[in-house]
């Protein structure tokens, strides 16, 4: 099938039609002769060199409509091509407790520096099924399983501690809920990759079973421990979305065993993200990992198709110009 490239360069052929009425309109002004009669020439004719001439015009006019379809250079749509993509399902699992107001990790709360690397990594993840599961207290599913990056970055970036009633840090429910997530996913590789700041103290769904269930169902889990608190006794600055202190408070340490032994048993990762630089290589580094080739087979494939245009446009004006130095020449 052929299409055009600048489809709008056809409107050219427009300006075809005034030369062609000037054309005509000029053929009844010629000079002409005042005669008593015409008899004497009524069986003359102009003979076939006359009608050469006209001719001659029609050519230069084609000419000139097969420049302008070149100039909307027509192209086939008529071939397969093979291409090598990279995709995975991703389920993001994002601690909202109120420990994640902490302000361990810059002039921003622990939520708002996981919020702002988790958007941009889901940006830049092209061919990917992601989805998204918060949990504090309780896990919920916020978003299924999509290639709508912008919606899915849309709604991290609206999510806030409080959104659950109750608080707490139920990592295995986290893990359940995304594997209920994930689990019917159509790409052969399938990762979570879990954003806390603590250790599990709530829920029904012991961490470990958790990573049982994702080890039986081939779902790596890569988990992030965010901040830079060590001690329990450690008092740090509570922060709002935007940066205002609210209060200090003291906050658990992280429960990295657990984390490690989660991401071991799946064939993910551990990674310890102490600062907002930190949870960005974090993002990097799982970016790197995560990456799992297909063929997609394609079929439509372009190919420009202006050449027979171009080389009729030029045996028509060289024929006529031919033509018109020969045959059909004029003494001026």
């Amino acid at each position: 099938m052929i299409q055009f490239a600048h489809p709008a360069m056809l409107w050219l052929l427009l300006l075809l039609i005034p030369v062609i009425a000037w054309y005509i309109i000029r053929r009844h002004k010629e000079p002409s002769l005042g005669i008593s009669s015409t008899f004497a020439f009524s069986k003359v004719s102009g003979g076939w060199k006359a009608m050469l001439r006209h001719l001659l015009f029609a050519m230069r006019v084609l000419a000139a409509a097969c420049l302008i379809v070149v100039l909307a250079r027509p192209q086939t749509h008529d071939s397969w091509s093979r291409t090598n993509v990279e995709g995975t399902d991703i389920v993001l699992v994002l601690d909202i407790s109120g420990s994640m107001r902490a302000g361990d990790l810059g002039r921003v709360n622990r939520l708002e520096a996981a919020k702002k690397v988790a958007s941009q990594f889901v940006a830049g993840r092209q061919n990917d099924n992601m989805g998204l599961v918060v949990f504090a207290g309780e896990s919920f599913s916020a978003v299924p399983l999509t290639s709508d990056r912008a919606m899915l970055a849309n709604y991290i970036g609206g999510v806030k501690t409080g959104l659950i009633s109750a608080d707490g840090t139920a990592i295995g429910d986290g893990i359940a809920s995304a594997i209920n997530r994930i689990k019917d996913g159509q790409a052969v590789s399938k990762s979570i990759i879990l954003i806390t700041d603590g250790s599990n103290n709530a829920g029904v769904v012991a961490p470990e079973t958790a990573a049982e269930i994702a080890k039986d169902l081939g779902v790596k889990i890569y988990t992030i421990g965010v901040g830079n608190t060590r001690s329990s006794n450690e008092a740090v600055p509570y922060l709002d979305e935007n940066g205002n202190l609210i209060d200090y408070a003291l906050v658990a340490p992280i429960d990295t065993e657990t984390l490690e032994r989660i991401s071991s048993m799946t064939g993910g990762k551990y990674f310890a993200a102490t600062s907002s630089t930190a949870l960005s290589d974090v993002f990097s580094e799982i970016d790197a990992l995560e990456k799992t080739e297909f063929d997609v087979r394609n079929f439509s494939h372009t190919e420009d198709d202006y050449m027979p245009w171009a080389w009729l446009a030029f045996g028509l004006f060289a024929l006529q110009l031919l033509l018109k130095v020969t045959v059909v020449r004029s003494i001026p």
